[in-house]
């Protein structure tokens, strides 16, 4: 019954401080049989009224279909499924309540590390602890990691990356980042992981040893700042930037439709109100600006690694069209080698390709635009899992997501310090 005080309690707190809740909100998993059903999906994400949220978009009969539906539309949306006989099942029976137990989790865990002073990489932290965390892994590695901010968000709060490098100047580099979609939390705590690992094996592991001796390695563990704020303080569910839109009220741009890659193409919006909003102009957003800034700035980037959640994909060029790049092959390969050795440890299995034939046609990526830009070895995670908790992955998979997913970026990195 304190529990039961303490969510209650929560939930007026909650509403005096406009944070949005999904009390009674589903999420579905939709199977589509057929290309008919496909786009009777498509047409259901186009009834605004329903404020539905697509987890994963209709694109294949292959593919399930996710879709979080508000509390009020349950009903018209169920309807809608069982008489076109569309077959449907439900993964959160109450979304709320899964984020009330993922809020809980972080605050009996910062109670915990308070105590003990230890930083727990297997916990969900904000913002500021994250940023604490970078200047303590510099300051506990200062010959090897150094934090440089390369510029503010739209809200002004900083954007900073971890460089890994053993000295010399303008070296080839690996660029890394995590977070573009803020309410992919499983993203930013992997990147931390990460930033910790690859601090920790240089000098004790041959292979990350000898990649650092001869290369550079930038990490930029929250893309998104502003979004992933918001997603701790009010709205759990929150994808996008939040810049002002001029002439709506709706705020954001989905800044993985924002690069200029065949941008305003198929697979991203012209609706501010969108989730997949791509946003008055390509680099309109400033966190993707500072990225390309970065990126150009620098001039000797080989290698453009991204992770995303939820899908368990490695994906490669090109998203905005369905042809292959002209690396095809050897980004199959490299790819399917990554998947391989990721899947070693816990068998978690990958599925592998372009942008295009694994999930859908969507324009505006960074990938796409790294890859164009001549950065050849440009990947996209898509970290766990399959649906089961989607962007509410729970705590405790973490450090085997990191274990994993470390695997793959070794063995994608191995063969950029080979081929570069």
């Amino acid at each position: 019954s304190n529990m039961r005080l303490i969510l209650f309690f929560g939930a007026l707190f909650g509403a005096a401080w406009c944070l949005e809740t999904f009390v009674g909100d589903q999420v579905l998993r939709v199977k589509a049989s057929s290309e008919e059903e496909i786009n009777k999906l498509q047409q259901l994400e186009t009834l605004e009224h329903l404020q539905l949220d697509f987890w994963l978009h209709p694109s294949n009969p292959a593919l399930p279909v996710d879709i979080r539906v508000p509390f009020a539309s349950l009903q018209a949306v169920k309807v809608f499924l069982e008489s076109h006989h569309i077959e449907y099942s439900i993964l959160l029976e109450d979304l709320q309540m899964a984020i009330d137990e993922e809020k809980q989790e972080m605050v009996s865990n910062q109670q915990r590390e308070r105590g003990t002073n230890n930083f727990n990489y297997g916990t969900y932290h904000t913002l500021e602890s994250i940023y604490s965390a970078l200047d303590d892994l510099a300051a506990e590695y200062p010959n090897l990691v150094s934090k440089q901010k390369i510029g503010d968000s739209y809200e002004k709060r900083p954007m900073y990356i971890l460089k890994f490098s053993t000295g010399g100047t303008n070296r080839p580099a690996i660029w890394i980042d995590a977070g573009i979609h803020s309410r992919e939390w499983v993203t930013q705590a992997t990147a931390l992981w990460t930033a910790k690992k690859i601090a920790a094996e240089y000098g004790n592991n041959p292979s990350v040893t000898s990649l650092l001796n001869k290369m550079d390695i930038f990490l930029l563990l929250v893309t998104n700042p502003d979004g992933y704020a918001f997603t701790h303080t009010n709205n759990r569910m929150w994808r996008k930037t939040r810049s002002k839109n001029s002439g709506s009220s709706c705020i954001g741009v989905d800044p993985n439709r924002n690069w200029d890659a065949g941008f305003g193409g198929p697979g991203a919006s012209n609706n501010p109100c969108s989730d997949s909003y791509h946003g008055p102009s390509a680099n309109s957003e400033v966190e993707v600006k500072n990225v390309v800034n970065f990126i150009k700035n620098h001039g000797n980037i080989k290698a453009f690694l991204t992770l995303h959640s939820y899908s368990q994909l490695l994906m490669f060029p090109f998203g905005y069209k369905c042809t292959n790049p002209a690396d095809y092959n050897e980004l199959n390969a490299v790819g399917k080698a990554a998947a391989s050795a990721l899947k070693s440890l816990y068998g978690t299995t990958y599925k592998v390709g372009t942008i295009c034939s694994t999930i859908y046609q969507a324009s505006g990526g960074s990938i796409d635009w790294s890859y164009d830009y001549g950065i050849k070895y440009s990947f996209a995670f898509e970290l766990r899992d399959t649906g089961r908790y989607g962007f509410l992955l729970p705590a405790s998979q973490i450090i085997p997501t990191a274990e994993e997913t470390w695997q793959g970026l070794l063995k994608i990195m191995e063969h950029v310090r080979d081929n570069q």
